[in-house]
């Protein structure tokens, strides 16, 4: 706290800020607060868009051979409310490309992870999650537990780019200084097991048109992955799915040291 308040005296004094610049910043950070809720959180919104998310992240989550990058966690996660069986369609009722995902939870040499869970969420066709649309029930989000190869699966729809909500202070702050409020198209893990550092992560679609401009900064390129066009495929219900698209993953956990 106090090498906070020394960096902080020391900016008002680099740029000699005035009374109403001042008065602006309270008045910000004021409505940004007002914007949170239990579904929202302006903060880690304003945190993400400064880059100071991306930075705390490298400082806490240095690389290891074997362990999947991290990055954000966003301002949309909660937490699922059941674990789904592997090959289930989370998708419901959203439009848009068919997708399917296999993927193995893994130690970083490789071995596989039984009984991790696994979190994954992302937006619809639209752009939106779940928790942004009044009464929409859970959608594109679950929970999955890895089975005894480390392995988890299941069936959803194609992300799409989408831009961070703009109708709160972080939207007027990035218009203010000319930059677009766009992601890459991405879909979100977070995965834990005992022993092991939780993973909070994203796999971002090849050839997004904003890869290298997200506005939160979180691309990294090993978690970039290519998409194969499959042929079809049946989901844990014995639904029969046609032409799809298809994610093939491997996640490695880094050990608690």
């Amino acid at each position: 706290m106090q090498s906070l308040v020394r960096h902080l005296h020391a900016f008002a004094l680099d740029v000699e800020l005035s009374m109403a610049e001042w008065e602006m910043a309270i008045g910000f950070l004021t409505k940004t607060g007002h914007m949170c809720d239990d579904k929202r959180q302006e903060f880690i919104l304003l945190s993400d868009t400064l880059g100071f998310s991306m930075l705390v992240d490298s400082i806490n989550h240095r690389s290891i051979e074997g362990a999947t990058e991290t990055t954000v966690l966003g301002p949309f996660y909660v937490p699922p409310l059941k674990v789904s069986p592997s090959e289930s369609d989370i998708s419901g009722d959203a439009a848009g490309t068919p997708l399917h995902v296999e993927a193995r939870v893994t130690a970083p040499d490789g071995q596989p992870l039984a009984g991790a869970w696994v979190d994954v969420w992302h937006s619809d066709d639209d752009g939106y999650y779940d928790v942004q649309k009044p009464g929409q029930v859970e959608n594109l989000r679950a929970r999955f537990i890895s089975d005894a190869d480390g392995r988890f699966s299941f069936w959803s729809i194609v992300p799409v780019p989408y831009p961070i909500p703009t109708d709160g202070p972080v939207g007027k702050m990035l218009e203010a200084v000319g930059r677009h409020p766009y992601r890459p198209a991405h879909v979100h893990f977070m995965i834990g097991k005992d022993g092991y550092d939780t993973l909070v992560t994203h796999l971002f679609i090849e050839d997004d048109p904003y890869l290298q401009s997200d506005a939160v900064f979180g691309v990294k390129q090993q978690l970039v992955v290519h998409l194969t066009d499959e042929a079809g495929g049946t989901t844990s219900s014995g639904e029969v799915r046609g032409a799809h698209r298809k994610i093939t993953h491997s996640f490695g956990l880094r050990p608690i040291a």
